[in-house]
């Protein structure tokens, strides 16, 4: 495993993250997570040198951070960091911060949470933060022992981002999503070296979009990869195109199976920054372009659309669109991606229910055009 700085801190985080938003669950329902297999795949990471384990409040209706803490018993307790955040979205008053930290201490088994975010701030959240004075009680809970250092993730405008750092000194991270396909994408590399220069550590996540850059990429971008003299996988590429980046300090990865555990950290051991040479560097340029032109809609799967009035499974229909896209629009093509519709989303789940009330709109964090995107899905697919 490969090591670095983590911001002002006088520790080195693994380059290797463990992300617990995707955990491997039984049948299609997320809050159960197949728990014996998440552990064995959190201890199979710090086993091979992972010290960073993300979670937050409500991944997986709040099983990821259970999970989380039973992997972090006996001799793993001390073998890796825990961050977790705050649902700042969910927070009705003042009063209800410490009854979720406690909730989320206890989920962790643990008696101080080592890096304490708020979750998802964009500039109406952090307004919120402000408004409820949420800095001053968070900064109580560090002078108490229970929160370590304190951060945010975020999911907005550059210039909010910047508002964010800017307005309180106190910060010891920030999270944001960051990939070649979306390099100037909401922060973007602009917000990344901003808040290197402060002297925070960057925490990436998204790196390979939600999974999308993990697979078989379209032919066109296949094509273009194949030019480059090393050879390396899909998801090793993408991986490797952060962790080229000096201001990250650790990329977080949604590990779902020992392979995918396997295959990150032998990257992840391989990664440094500046090992990139220009020529990767601009193949990687033309096959994030080659992307989007094949159909990329920017989906990251993260599911925060999971509760539709209408039970509508937005996550797996936007997934199917998204490869939909990816491939040749032909005949065999088309067959193909409507049989799998039917056979995975049943009859009242699929996307001619959607009624476009836009509640899935208010909590995307691309700030996608769901619901576009779902009358795109009844007709390519249904």
């Amino acid at each position: 495993m490969r090591y670095r700085s983590f911001g002002k801190l006088d520790w080195k985080v693994s380059a290797l993250g463990f992300g617990t938003m995707r955990l491997p669950t039984i049948g299609n329902n997320q809050a159960k997570v197949n728990q014996a297999e998440t552990i064995r795949l959190i201890r199979r990471a710090i086993d091979q040198g992972v010290n960073y384990i993300d979670s937050a409040f409500t991944y997986h209706d709040g099983v990821s951070e259970i999970t989380i803490g039973k992997a972090l018993s006996g001799k793993y307790h001390d073998m890796a960091k825990i961050a977790t955040k705050m649902p700042v979205y969910s927070v009705k008053s003042k009063e209800d911060l410490d009854g979720i930290l406690s909730t989320q201490m206890k989920r962790l088994r643990t008696k101080k949470i080592d890096f304490y975010l708020f979750h998802s701030l964009n500039k109406a959240l952090w307004n919120k933060v402000k408004e409820l004075n949420m800095i001053e009680w968070a900064e109580s809970q560090v002078a108490k022992g229970r929160i370590g250092y304190l951060g945010f993730s975020f999911h907005d405008e550059l210039e909010v981002f910047k508002q964010i750092i800017d307005d309180y000194d106190g910060w010891t991270l920030g999270q944001m999503q960051y990939n070649f396909l979306n390099e100037n994408y909401q922060a973007g590399k602009a917000g990344l070296k901003y808040a290197a220069s402060k002297g925070l550590a960057v925490v990436v996540m998204e790196p390979l979009a939600g999974g999308m850059l993990a697979v078989n990429p379209p032919k066109e971008v296949q094509k273009k990869m194949e030019e480059a003299s090393t050879k390396r996988t899909a998801p090793d590429w993408a991986l490797q195109w952060v962790w080229n980046q000096p201001e990250v300090s650790v990329a977080l990865s949604g590990m779902n199976s020992m392979q995918q555990v396997i295959e990150n950290v032998e990257s992840a051991s391989k990664s440094g920054p500046n090992t990139l040479n220009p020529n990767e560097v601009k193949l990687l340029s033309k096959a994030s372009k080659l992307y989007r032109k094949c159909g990329y809609i920017g989906c990251t799967n993260c599911r925060y659309c999971n509760h539709c009035p209408q039970n509508i499974d937005i996550p797996a229909t936007l997934a199917l669109l998204n490869q939909y896209s990816f491939k040749l629009k032909d005949n065999e093509t088309e067959i193909k991606y409507k049989n799998q519709y039917s056979q995975t989303v049943s009859q009242n789940r699929r996307a001619s229910n959607c009624i476009r009330c836009g509640q899935c709109e208010a909590v995307c964090p691309q700030h996608l055009p769901v619901r576009r995107l779902l009358a795109e899905a009844n007709q390519l697919l249904e």
